[in-house]
């Protein structure tokens, strides 16, 4: 399944699920004095960033590491993308499984890890470095831009919470969670072709 910087672009978005994350943003950044918030924003998507740029640039290496082959990757990240769109489907972990004490800003978890730069996220940036190697810096600039669209939906999440309403965000996070469905169900089936008719 070959991607352009448009389809990974779109593809990092349903990942990351800014819009469907909104409810754990605006609870963990209520917790922030209003003047720190920015900061804590782009410090924390800066983090992101880093760990999935490591993971797309490691990716190769990573893989040969653990004996791992480009297609076993594949189904394993269409396996973990469904996972994720099941949740935003039917509703998963509430607020609590990414808790934070009261009073105690968020250093890198949960909103750096794991809630941007998780599994899911990271399989996708190792699955896209290492089946078009030659196109990486379109995928530079679809990591950049899919993250630059989370730091506004943080920064924003109240007003924009306020602006669509929690029926209008919920709708859309299952749409998308119905999109990452069905990119996951074509990533596995990628995969396994590969495996049975591409060859070992």
């Amino acid at each position: 399944m070959d991607h352009t910087f448009l389809s990974a672009f779109i593809l990092l978005l349903l990942v990351l699920d800014p819009l469907g994350s909104l409810p754990l943003f605006i609870s963990i950044m209520s917790q922030v004095r209003p003047e720190r918030r920015t900061i804590i924003a782009i410090r924390e998507v800066g983090i992101a960033f880093a760990v999935l740029m490591a993971f797309m640039f490691g990716g190769g290496t990573f893989l040969e590491v653990m004996h791992l082959s480009e297609r076993s990757l594949e189904v394993a990240g269409g396996v973990i993308l469904a996972i994720i769109a099941t949740r935003m489907i039917f509703g998963g972990a509430g607020e609590s499984a990414y808790g934070l004490e009261p009073g105690r800003e968020p250093y890198i978890f949960p909103l750096a890890v794991p809630l941007f730069a998780g599994p899911s996220a990271m399989a996708t940036v190792l699955l896209l470095a290492s089946r078009q190697p030659e196109r990486m810096w379109s995928w530079i600039g679809a990591l950049s831009a899919a993250m630059a669209v989370c730091v506004i939906v943080l920064l924003l999440a109240s007003r924009i919470r306020k602006l669509l309403g929690d029926s209008v965000i919920s709708a859309f996070e299952k749409l998308m969670g119905l999109v990452l469905t069905a990119v996951a169900v074509e990533m596995v089936l990628a995969g396994l072709k590969r495996y049975f008719i591409g060859g070992l």
